[in-house]
C-alpha cells in the first residue's frame, strides 16, 4: 500500500484552511495545520511533512521569515508560498529565500492541487530514484544522484531541491537549449501558467550564484538570447 503523503498548511484564515484540508484529504493526502508562523516553523522543523503550503501574511512570524529559517536549518521540504499580493517583488523574494513555488490568491483549487501533486511527485521520485554513479558535469562540478549531492572541486554546494533538479536536467542534456516553457514542463512538472517564466529566471540566477566562478559571466549555464537556457558542453 502506497504511503500517504502529508501536507502542512500554515495559514491563519480558518476558512481557507478548511477548504484546503477538504480538497487535500479528498485527493488522499494527510494534513497538518498551523495558524501562525511560529507554530508552522516548529512543525516544519519537526518533520513529517512532504510539502508545505505557506501563507505570507501570518501572525507572530511572516511566511518569508518562516521559509528563510527553514532553509537555514537545512530543510529541503518543498514550499509553496501562498500570497494575496500581486507585487512581483513578493514573488521573487519568496523564490530568493528558497521557496519552490508560489501561487497568488485567489487561486483555483485545480491549479493549486496540480502544483501540490507536481511537487510531491518530485519528492517521491527522489526518494525512490535509482542509485547511479556520480556524474562529472564540467567546470569542476560533480553530481551524485545517489545522495543528491552536488560538489564543486570536491566542496559540497547547498542547493534547494528545485535548483538541484534544474541543474541535473540541463547537465544531462549538454548543449541543448530549453525555453522557459520547456523547463516548466520538464523540471517543474506543469505547463506554462501566467508569469511562471519569472520563476525559471530567478531559479537560474540563484543556481548560477552557487555554481559559477563568476555568476556575472557564467560558463556553465548559458543563455541563448530570445530562446532559453542550456548547459555548456565545453564547460
Amino acid at each position: 500500500m502506497e504511503q500517504k503523503r502529508t501536507v502542512l498548511i500554515v495559514e491563519d484564515e480558518k476558512s481557507i484552511v478548511d477548504i484546503l484540508r477538504f480538497n487535500l484529504e479528498k485527493e488522499g493526502y494527510a494534513v497538518l495545520t498551523a495558524y501562525d508562523g511560529e507554530s508552522g516553523l516548529e512543525q516544519a522543523v519537526n518533520g513529517g511533512a512532504d510539502l508545505i503550503l505557506l501563507d505570507v501574511m501570518l501572525p507572530k512570524m511572516n511566511g518569508f521569515d518562516v521559509c528563510r529559517a527553514l532553509r537555514e536549518k537545512g530543510s529541503s521540504v518543498p514550499v509553496i508560498i501562498l500570497t494575496a499580493r500581486e507585487e512581483e517583488a513578493d514573488k521573487v523574494l519568496g523564490l530568493e529565500i528558497g521557496a519552490d513555488d508560489y501561487i497568488t490568491k485567489p487561486f483555483s483549487m485545480r491549479e493549486l492541487m496540480a502544483r501540490v501533486k507536481a511537487n510531491i511527485r518530485r519528492t517521491v521520485m527522489q526518494q525512490s530514484g535509482s542509485a547511479e554513479g556520480a556524474m562529472s558535469a564540467g567546470g569542476g562540478l560533480t553530481i551524485n544522484p545517489e545522495n543528491y549531492q552536488v560538489c564543486k572541486r570536491d566542496k559540497p554546494i547547498d542547493l534547494t531541491q528545485r535548483e538541484y533538479e534544474l541543474l541535473t536536467f540541463l547537465a544531462s542534456h549538454p548543449g541543448k537549449v530549453y525555453s522557459r516553457t520547456d523547463l516548466m514542463e520538464q523540471v517543474w512538472n506543469y505547463g506554462y501558467v501566467g508569469d511562471d517564466v519569472r520563476t525559471v529566471d530567478v531559479t537560474v540566477r540563484r543556481l548560477r550564484e552557487k555554481i559559477e566562478d563568476d555568476p556575472a559571466s557564467p560558463t556553465l549555464i548559458l543563455t541563448r538570447r530570445g530562446v532559453g537556457y542550456y548547459f555548456s558542453a565545453e564547460s
